[in-house]
């Protein structure tokens, strides 16, 4: 590991790159502590440090991917999720719209037009969603004295600069992540979801070793390091794994040659979704509450008692949680992944997988294969989503809320998929120029170029 590290600053192109990334994510933090013109940041302080106890849902979700920005209303409040949105709304929309599907299959002049309408649709939704977060400071926030984080005589003038700062800083966000991609290591879109979780993990990791310590219970904290470890290998397994369908061609008469492609291999993911079912498990599921919580819904003995049942930990929570995962990893799966098209692109190019007949028998043999893949990767799925409710519910005086979030899920999900993509272009950059990798044997290496 540590000559492979220094074999990676030895390379000029692949130092510039990974010095290039290391740059753009250091403008990103500095970034996220600039905060919005007109607000008082100490009024703001004691406004959430008011609600910490009762923590605020959604708020806190989406704000685990700014990486703290939203709770501190920066440039950066919203972070990349309007882009994320817009990005998952383009691809539910080539189902209705045939002009977005054909496209996407007119290779980099058609994804150059598509990604040209989800910067236009992120521009779109950040405004809608600037527009809320600045009228909710302006109306909502409000801490137990009446002081009020933006000052009760701004006006629309306020609102404009606050959206127009919001809007921008996504913005940059979006061309920080192209410009990643294209000059530096990785997604760079991944790569600032990540560095947003990552950074948050030594406060977390500090307040929950000052809890323990005041409990005086240091079982909770082996037990946690455990569950860390084990959760880390369940990512790596369901990030990883997959069913390799081989795939034959039969002989083809070029000229007066006969030719025939070698055997390949249809790779069908065991989690072929991603987070995606989870941002949007977690996005309806706290909804409820939420608006409950805004419409002081909370006088009512029914309504009390039902956003009781939506909040982290409770049973009603986990169980709807884990429906609605497996729902939409069917749904967004189903998205990605269709067997008819492959298999008509198969009995076109004369390929076949043993045994199976081409085409409807092709496409009902994947389709199979597919739900079974998906209902055990989403059952997977789910129960590594749930592990921060087992956490908050057990030991709710021992781990803050914020180092639950950390402990599964999406956070943990995000890191391994994009540390492990990081990892492999770093390999291949190095086994290109016949250096050692990460996972390399010399020997194994020195074969190759002898």
């Amino acid at each position: 590991m540590s000559s492979a590290v220094i074999n990676i600053f030895k390379i000029p192109d692949l130092r510039k790159r990974v010095l290039f990334t290391l740059f753009i994510l250091v403008i990103y933090r500095i970034g996220a502590h600039i905060p919005i013109p007109g607000i008082n940041i100490d009024v703001l302080k004691q406004y959430f440090a008011e609600v910490q106890a009762g923590g605020s849902g959604f708020l806190d979700f989406i704000d685990l991917f700014a990486g703290g920005a939203l709770k501190r209303f920066t440039i950066f409040a919203l972070g990349i999720m309007p882009y994320i949105s817009a990005s998952i709304i383009i691809d539910l929309l080539k189902v209705v719209i045939p002009h977005l599907d054909e496209l996407s299959k007119e290779g980099a002049e058609g994804h150059k037009k598509i990604q040209q309408y989800t910067k236009y649709g992120t521009v779109f939704l950040c405004t809608i969603q600037g527009v809320g977060l600045t009228y909710w400071m302006k109306n909502a926030m409000k801490i137990s004295s009446g002081a009020s984080v933006v000052p009760e005589d701004s006006g629309i003038a306020f609102v404009i600069v606050a959206v127009i700062a919001i809007v921008t800083g996504t913005m940059v966000l979006m061309w920080f992540g192209e410009m990643i991609t294209e000059r530096g290591i990785g997604n760079g879109i991944s790569m600032l979801i990540m560095a947003g979780i990552v950074v948050r993990l030594p406060d977390a990791l500090f307040a929950t070793m000052k809890k323990i310590s005041d409990t005086g219970e240091p079982i909770v904290g082996i037990l946690l390091i455990g569950i860390f470890f084990l959760v880390v290998a369940a990512c790596i397994l369901l990030t990883l794994g997959t069913r390799r369908i081989p795939v034959q061609y039969g002989k083809r008469m070029i000229g007066s040659t006969t030719t025939q492609r070698s055997a390949q291999y249809i790779p069908i993911k065991v989690n072929a979704a991603g987070v995606i079912p989870i941002i949007f498990a977690s996005a309806i599921i706290v909804f409820p509450s939420q608006m409950i919580r805004m419409v002081g819904g909370t006088k009512y003995t029914f309504l009390n008692q039902l956003q009781y049942w939506f909040s982290f930990g409770q049973i009603p929570y986990m169980i709807l949680y884990c429906i609605l995962i497996i729902f939409f990893c069917f749904f967004y799966t189903s998205l990605r992944f269709k067997p008819d098209d492959i298999a008509d692109n198969l009995k076109k190019y004369g390929g076949f997988i043993p045994g199976i007949r081409p085409g409807e028998q092709t496409a009902e043999y994947l389709t199979t294969i597919l739900n079974r893949l998906t209902l055990s990767g989403a059952i997977f799925l789910a129960l590594i989503a749930v592990i921060p409710d087992f956490i908050i519910r057990f030991w709710p005086e021992q781990v803050p809320m914020e180092m639950a979030y950390l402990f599964g899920g999406t956070s943990l999900l995000i890191i391994v998929g994009v540390t492990l993509d990081t990892l492999k272009q770093i390999e291949s950059q190095l086994l290109m120029r016949h250096y050692e990798g990460f996972l390399g044997n010399k020997k194994r290496i020195q074969g190759r170029i002898n």
